[in-house]
């Protein structure tokens, strides 16, 4: 079996190419200028696949695909599972009918790329897997109903990795899974299934570095009201101009460690709330499950951060023990859903394009 995974994240295209029963990993970085110089995100997507197309070449690997998996966008709720980029499926992912992300160009790289080899293309897991049990739905304003969109793929990846170390299954665990990347998303997975999440995308939760999270509501307004920034324009800040890069103009975590180590006051404290922040939204979902917790899981890029999960477990270790996986298993997850198609253990699902899809 010959499987290309693309999963494209804010700055970055990361690549696996599994062939002979070998996953090969490699990352195509973006500058943050070069990205930022498009005005949305589906104008990426030529820019993108060339980028895609060169590191293919680079590497000397240009024979064919049995199928192509991207990373899952922004499309309407769904359960979870594989689904065929279909034109219904792409249209709505160019439409970002849920909202703007860079993971809504991994369905279409994947078509883009396996129409050129002749084979399927698939995204696994998207972002909107909705499970939400009812009182998660609630936000406070009737007709404003909280929704669940979060890093699905790579919380489930770690979720049952972690679950196959503990020689348990993942339907026996209630486990918090922090999912700590340029969007920090955390899920309370109760029995296999994420009843509560917060939108890290549409301004909920935690800061992250280029995320508002969580905005004083009235403070939000009198922007708006003194015509400081339209609503396109918030959209953005929320999305990418937030966070760490509002305070510090700088989305690398790495940076701030340093800034710190050198004295600076602003970059310690900003630090310190990233991590008071994180730590009060686990200590939420602690109680979203009654204090049932087997463990407290700390994944993605900023978990590489010996000084950030140090801070971090020290807060939340009363929850449940906290064990640390750094960086993503997205790639792992989306060849190995390739891996279920091919062999027919899984069938590929019809996108059904209604938010009704929703389980």
């Amino acid at each position: 079996m010959n499987i290309l995974a693309i999963d494209p994240g804010s700055t970055s295209t990361k690549i696996g190419i599994y062939r002979h029963g070998e996953l090969v990993k490699g990352c195509i970085r973006h500058p943050h200028a070069e990205i930022e110089s498009f005005p949305r995100v589906m104008d990426q997507l030529d820019y993108r696949l060339a980028a895609l197309e060169g590191y293919l070449a680079e590497q000397g690997d240009t024979a064919a695909f049995d199928i192509v998996v991207g990373r899952g966008g922004l499309v309407r709720p769904v359960p979870g599972g594989t689904y065929l980029v279909d034109d219904l499926l792409e249209a709505d992912l160019v439409r970002g009918v849920s909202g703007e992300h860079a993971c809504n160009l991994g369905g279409v790289l994947a078509r883009r790329v396996a129409d050129r080899h002749g084979v399927a293309a698939c995204i696994v897991d998207p972002p909107v897997i909705d499970e939400l049990w009812p009182p998660a739905r609630f936000s406070g304003l009737k007709g404003v109903e909280r929704t669940s969109m979060f890093h699905a793929l790579n919380q489930r990846a770690v979720a049952l990795a972690v679950a196959r170390e503990l020689g348990r299954g993942y339907r026996e665990l209630n486990l918090i899974v922090a999912h700590l990347g340029s969007g920090i998303t955390i899920g309370a997975h109760r029995q296999g299934r994420v009843v509560d999440v917060n939108n890290g995308l549409n301004g909920d939760g935690p800061f992250s570095p280029e995320r508002t999270g969580g905005l004083p509501l009235i403070g939000v307004l009198r922007l708006l009201e003194k015509g400081s920034c339209s609503i396109d324009e918030l959209k953005v800040v929320i999305a990418r101009r937030g966070g760490i890069f509002s305070y510090l103009g700088t989305v690398e975590l790495t940076e701030v460690e340093e800034r710190i180590a050198r004295g600076e006051r602003e970059a310690a404290q900003v630090f310190e709330a990233l991590v008071y922040q994180v730590a009060k939204e686990i200590g939420a979902l602690a109680a979203a499950l009654d204090g049932e917790v087997d463990a407290v899981l700390l994944t993605g890029g900023l978990a590489f951060s010996q000084a950030f999960t140090g801070a971090l477990a020290a807060k939340v270790s009363f929850v449940a023990p906290v064990l640390i996986r750094p960086g993503e298993y997205e790639l792992e997850a989306l060849v190995e859903a390739g891996v279920r198609v091919l062999t027919g253990v899984e069938q590929a699902k019809r996108y059904g394009g209604s938010h009704e899809d929703r389980p």
